[in-house]
């Protein structure tokens, strides 16, 4: 069984927004909980991580949409946070790869960068290392800030706060601090929807800015 886009991390703010905004884009969605109410153009696949690589293998996604993410303080520990940031997203995306997929889409940070002291940035930018180094025809990697919006599931005090200063912290961030500033969880969502249908080959870094351009 072949299909044209599968993602997973759909339980979160952006991939809720994905599979909500996703109207012409009919979606597989694979994760360890079954969704409610899911628009009857999409499909859905329950099942452990470690047998996510198989389903993949198996549906063989055109592209595959990766919203994966966490927290160390919700991990329990950044080696709980590195196997679910890193090693099950490089495990999934090899899946698609070797079932011939072409394109990918993934969520990962603004400073990710695998060279980083703090070490949440250095294990997305080593995720970003690992996806270019599976030769997609076409990577994007979108790098969004602090993310605003209605959040699924228990609430983050600090987020909480520091969503609410965002009005005021964002005014202070220009030139080439503006891809600092935060963004609407549903703009980076429409920012990957508009993503799914691109052509061009190559290795695309989509920060605040281009990610606003692609969702208008």
């Amino acid at each position: 069984m072949d299909v044209e886009t599968l993602i997973i991390g759909a339980t979160g703010m952006i991939g809720r927004s994905v599979i909500a905004q996703a109207d012409e884009c009919p979606l597989t969605i694979l994760g360890r909980h079954a969704l409610a109410d899911l628009p009857p153009h999409h499909s859905q696949h329950v099942a452990p991580p470690d047998d996510w690589p198989a389903i993949i293998a198996a549906v063989r996604p055109a592209t595959l949409i990766c919203c994966l993410g966490t927290t160390i303080r919700q991990a329990g520990s950044q080696a709980a946070f590195r196997a679910v940031d890193l090693d099950l997203v490089l495990a999934a995306a090899g899946a698609a790869r070797r079932a011939d997929a072409a394109h990918m889409i993934v969520v990962s940070s603004v400073g990710a960068s695998a060279k980083s002291r703090n070490f949440y940035l250095r294990t997305k930018g080593a995720m970003e290392a690992g996806l270019a180094a599976l030769g997609f025809d076409r990577l994007d990697i979108l790098r969004p800030g602090l993310l605003t919006g209605k959040r699924h599931g228990p609430p983050r005090l600090g987020e909480g706060i520091a969503m609410a200063a965002a009005p005021f912290t964002d005014m202070l961030l220009h030139g080439s601090l503006r891809r600092y500033r935060s963004i609407p969880a549903d703009v980076v969502a429409r920012a990957i929807v508009a993503l799914v249908d691109a052509g061009a080959p190559g290795i695309y870094v989509h920060e605040n800015d281009a990610m606003r351009r692609l969702a208008d």
